[in-house]
């Protein structure tokens, strides 16, 4: 009969002294809670020769066996998970046991499913012939190597078979870590071990006859590689760069630190502890700033008073921070990083001019910078608190001056943006206000500083005449007669404190056809105005003329004058084209179409009527037909020989009165051949009308 507190699963009968230890795996009843110093169990470990060096370790740190093999608690521990692993070691032999933490109703179960009772003596066996429990081994071990680290039994003997071991770490990459002795089931480790690399390893194990068969198994066995505290912590995320508003409560968080330790995240070797090791600079306090040791939040620590930028040596902190496993004891690995903290700028401080009045003298007529406008502000020059915005607040109601900001030097530009007139004001006041990009914090307000007077002196200069109405336009017909008035133009000086003279004089007449009265400005002409002139566009003439008053020096204005022209009918209408060719054996006797044109306006130009001049002989050899009211048609009434011959056509326009144009429309009748028509000898058959007519006439006048 087994005590329901411990229970012995597997063990050998009638075998000598074996190794490691007598009992391999424990179920226990949770309790509400481990107490601390509490006896949990006793763990016999024999190495069979002393036990000389023996040393233990448990999974969980809450846990620790004392050299008696005693396991106690270190203190109260209400959740120790579902199974402890304690690791024994000793200069001859080393194994593991295993501590299964079982609820009351699960206890019941497991004794149902994984022992059975043989006979009186109560011996419990597992179901399976192969017997393995898991084995831990240490990281960063030493040579020698091979070194055993677990032991696989099997319950009926090793008799004419063997144990086989495959998996990751055997058979398959990385190979060669583990291997077994295929008698007596003891399983070594070949090489050093990084739990960083791979923390555990699942193996299978088999019992195989010598024909290599298989008889039992595969069992799974699991090695899981116990962490040593061999990595630093590291930061990883740098650069570290946090933002803290000057003036921030005490307890401001400004930001968090965070170092990675590769090693185990659930023993102390990556337990973390951070430190402040260093501040730069030192002032106003060598203590500005606390890091929380267990998150790594960065607060700050002295008073709002003491976080001012202005007052500031640097508005920037370098602190080193150390990151120490092992929960920041003495044996725990280090590492460091820098935390830079920027102090930044709230608006706390208003922009002030550096003086009350600014002064500044300006030409009139003149516009751009006419004085730049200084202030002080011990805000950050980088941020919306130091730059600086200006406004006319009084004195600018015709809109003449406008103020803005230089960004490189934050002064105020003020620029007379409208020309301004001595005549009317000679002095002007303004009244400026500046301001800040960012509003200003709650108890600060812009005070007397932060508005100036500026007094603004306006100097006369000789300005020059001005034309009225500019431009001038009148409405002339053509041709009128050389001499005739124009119009009278009238200039007037904006200087009337000055009482000065005009003079006019003609600046630009590019036909030549204009002249003006220097003293009073009448404008007359000196050549007919001719509407059809290249001078004359879209019926408008344009002259310029001065003005000149009579300063020292003398000012200048400039006036324009348009005359729109209106037309007569005074040019004759012109016919196109002129020469026509036809083949003497022509179907088709329709020889050309006549268009006119004429440079008047309608009505003085088109309908056109066009007309033959009268032709000589019996029959008459062509006609011309009217199209339109701008073409018209010639015909020959028959073929004609090869000759060349001039037809006189007279056009006459629309006009009142109309006026004709007779012109001679060159008529060539040339061989035709193949498609190619020859003209050469027509000069040789040439035939004229008007000599014809010529020579009846001179007959006529002898006789």
């Amino acid at each position: 009969f087994f005590s329901p507190q411990v229970l012995l699963l597997a063990c050998a009968e009638d075998l000598e002294c074996v190794p490691g230890f007598q009992q391999k795996v424990f179920y226990i009843e949770k309790p509400f809670e481990f107490t601390e110093d509490q006896l949990v169990l006793n763990l016999k470990f024999d190495d069979c020769k002393g036990n000389n060096k023996l040393n233990f370790q448990v999974s969980n740190p809450d846990f620790t066996v004392e050299l008696d093999g005693n396991l106690v608690a270190l203190k109260n521990v209400s959740e120790a998970g579902k199974a402890l692993f304690v690791h024994a070691r000793s200069e001859h032999a080393e194994d593991m046991a295993e501590i299964f933490i079982l609820e009351a109703n699960e206890k019941r179960g497991a004794l149902k499913e994984i022992l059975k009772l043989e006979g009186n003596l109560g011996i419990p066996r597992q179901k399976r012939a192969i017997l393995t429990t898991p084995i831990l081994i240490p990281e960063n071990q030493r040579p020698p190597f091979p070194r055993v680290v677990g032991k696989v039994i099997r319950s009926e003997g090793t008799e004419g078979v063997k144990f086989r071991l495959s998996g990751k770490g055997v058979d398959q990459d990385p190979k060669g870590i583990f291997r077994i002795n295929e008698m007596s089931g003891d399983v070594s480790v070949t090489r050093t071990l990084d739990r960083e690399a791979i923390a555990t390893y699942e193996l299978e194990v088999e019992v195989v006859d010598m024909t290599g068969k298989t008889i039992d198994g595969p069992v799974r066995l699991d090695i899981s590689v116990i962490d040593q505290n061999d990595n630093r912590p590291m930061f990883k995320e740098g650069p570290y760069v946090g933002h803290v508003m000057e003036g921030s409560a005490t307890g401001t968080t400004v930001m968090r630190m965070a170092a990675f330790d590769a090693d185990d995240a659930s023993t102390d070797n990556a337990l973390l502890r951070y430190n402040i090791l260093k501040q730069t600079p030192t002032k106003p306090s060598p203590n500005m700033f606390y890091i929380d040791p267990e998150k790594g939040d960065i607060v700050t620590v002295v008073s709002p008073a003491l976080l001012d930028r202005e007052t500031m040596e640097s508005p920037k902190y370098e602190l080193v921070i150390e990151a120490k496993d092992m929960g920041g004891m003495d044996v725990g690995l280090t590492g460091t990083a820098t935390a830079t903290i920027l102090i930044d700028d709230k608006n706390d401080h208003a922009p002030e001019f550096t003086k009350k009045e600014f002064q500044a003298t300006v030409k009139e007529g003149v516009t751009g910078v006419i004085v730049n406008l200084t202030v002080g502000d011990r805000d950050d020059p980088a941020t919306g608190a130091w730059r600086a915005v200006y406004s006319i607040i009084n004195g600018n109601p015709g809109q003449s001056f406008e103020i803005h900001t230089n960004p490189q030097t934050n002064e105020g530009m003020l620029s007379v943006v409208k020309p301004l007139d001595y005549e009317i004001s000679a002095f002007h006041t303004l009244l400026i206000k500046v301001e800040n990009e960012d509003p200003l914090i709650p108890d600060i307000t812009y005070g007397p500083s932060s508005t100036a007077t500026v007094q603004i002196t306006v100097e006369d200069v000789n300005e020059g005449p001005v034309f009225h109405p500019n431009p001038m336009a009148v409405t002339k017909q053509e041709n009128i007669p050389v001499g005739s008035v124009v119009l009278t133009v009238n200039a007037t000086d904006p200087d009337t404190l000055q009482h000065q003279t005009i003079r006019y004089s003609v600046y630009k007449d590019p036909a030549g056809w204009l002249e003006i009265n220097p003293t009073n400005g009448t404008v007359g002409t000196t050549a007919v105005l001719d509407r059809e002139s290249p001078f004359v566009h879209n019926n408008v003439y344009t002259a310029l003329f001065l003005a000149i008053d009579s300063g020292n020096p003398p000012a200048t204005g400039t006036g324009t004058l348009h005359i729109t022209l209106e037309d007569v009918n005074d040019n004759v209408p012109s016919l196109y084209p002129t020469l026509a060719k036809v083949c003497d054996d022509a179907k088709d006797l329709r020889v050309v179409v006549l268009g006119a044109s004429d440079k008047d306006l309608h009505p003085n130009t088109d309908p056109f009527k066009f007309e033959l001049s009268k032709q000589s002989g019996p029959e008459k050899l062509w006609r011309i037909n009217r199209l339109n009211n701008t073409h018209a048609q010639v015909i020959l009434l028959q073929n004609l020989k090869k000759a060349n011959y001039n037809i006189p056509i007279s056009v006459t326009d629309s006009g009142k009165p109309p006026l004709t144009n007779t012109t001679e429309l060159r008529l060539q009748v040339c061989t035709c051949k193949k498609s190619k028509m020859d003209c050469s000898a027509s000069d040789a058959l040439h035939i004229s009308l008007t000599l014809i007519l010529l020579s009846l006439l001179s007959l006529f006048c002898k006789s």
